[in-house]
């Protein structure tokens, strides 16, 4: 019996052991878990500023029922769903690399966890078809056109044959679809008509979400490498990855400042660039040392956003995450503060 056979044999039995003990409630926190609640966060930043940038929420019951609805079909029923399928699909390896995941601990079977994705599936397009019917016209379509597409993707990306995942080249397009860009237009058509600078601000929030997608895969260079994963470190190595994402999120804060100042909004063309100059040292520092540490925010990474980003014990990672820290930080308050001055215009 080879090795591979022993272990899967090993895990099998090991599973069907656990499950037969899993408790009700241990059964249901196993449910959340695969939906992975951390990955919510990523989207709420998005809807948030297409609802602000609308100038057209009112403070109304219903208004507030509507504005629950997409943050739920988006983020804990859409996210989810692509959380929980990539399980799925990801089952052997996580066998090896994340036994404690709900599936190959046996806090969930694979029917549970099948089952599981489609009732978030069925949710988020059910909210889908409510939000079109309810709003109506073209408002309601984006935004179930919106959901449709992210849905669908959500399913490629993980799933063979097209597996999207596998090559940066559709992987980070994939999410910086799904969850930044769709997320702008379905937020802002919940209360009005498109506004014309919200293209402009989905169209930075997507490409930020795929520089940092490009980032991120530099971690996991060598295991991607031996998986037959397609990053962009595998493809053209470390440094070149460093500089073209890099490259990317600089020019992304530059086009930021240039809107910002063509849409009058000055005090904020001044932040945004102080906060270029702020991003480029930290991007000097982390291309020189990968594994450096940004000292003031080696407690905030381990102890405070930590639990909202991840944690890491590999030293590329943990210089990535505080790097994130900084960059989000930079880039979100201007997009939510430039969201709230387009607001305001519209609400004259």
């Amino acid at each position: 019996m080879n090795s591979t056979l022993v272990t899967r044999v090993y895990f099998e039995d090991a599973t069907m052991a656990v499950t037969a003990n899993v408790s009700f409630t241990d059964k249901v926190r196993a449910h959340i878990e695969i939906l992975d609640p951390v990955t919510w966060i990523s989207v709420f930043p998005c809807l948030a500023g297409g609802v602000m940038a609308s100038g057209a929420m009112q403070p109304t019951i219903q208004d507030y029922l509507l504005l629950l609805s997409v943050f739920l079909m988006f983020g804990p029923l859409g996210t989810g769903f692509s959380q929980s399928i990539n399980d799925l699909f990801d089952l052997e390896l996580d066998r090896v690399n994340e036994p404690t995941r709900p599936i190959p601990s046996g806090r969930l079977t694979e029917k549970e966890a099948l089952l599981n994705s489609i009732v978030v599936f069925s949710l988020a397009l059910g909210l889908g078809v409510f939000l079109w019917l309810y709003i109506g016209g073209t408002r309601g379509m984006i935004i179930l056109l919106s959901i449709v597409a992210a849905l669908i993707l959500s399913y490629i990306y993980s799933a063979p044959p097209l597996k999207l995942k596998k090559n940066i080249l559709t992987s980070a397009p994939a999410v910086g679809f799904a969850y930044s860009l769709v997320t702008w237009f379905s937020a802002n058509a919940l209360f009005s008509d498109i506004r014309p600078e919200v293209y402009w601000m989905a169209g930075l929030n997507f490409f930020m979400a795929i520089a940092l997608i490009i980032l991120n895969d530099f971690k996991s260079a060598k295991g991607d490498k031996e998986g037959g994963m397609k990053s962009l470190t595998v493809m053209i190595g470390p440094k070149k990855t460093f500089l073209v994402s890099f490259f990317i999120i600089d020019m992304i804060f530059l086009v930021f400042a240039w809107l910002e100042y063509s849409w009058g909004l000055y005090p904020l063309v001044y932040m945004m660039l102080g906060g270029l100059l702020l991003n480029v040292y930290f991007q000097v520092k982390l291309f020189r040392d990968p594994k450096g540490d940004i000292s003031f925010l080696k407690a905030t990474v381990e102890d405070g956003f930590g639990n909202a980003i991840g944690k890491s014990d590999v030293a590329e990672h943990k210089a990535f995450l505080q790097f994130q820290v900084i960059n989000n930080v930079l880039f979100l308050v201007n997009n939510l503060l430039a969201a709230g001055a387009i607001g305001l215009k519209y609400m004259h």
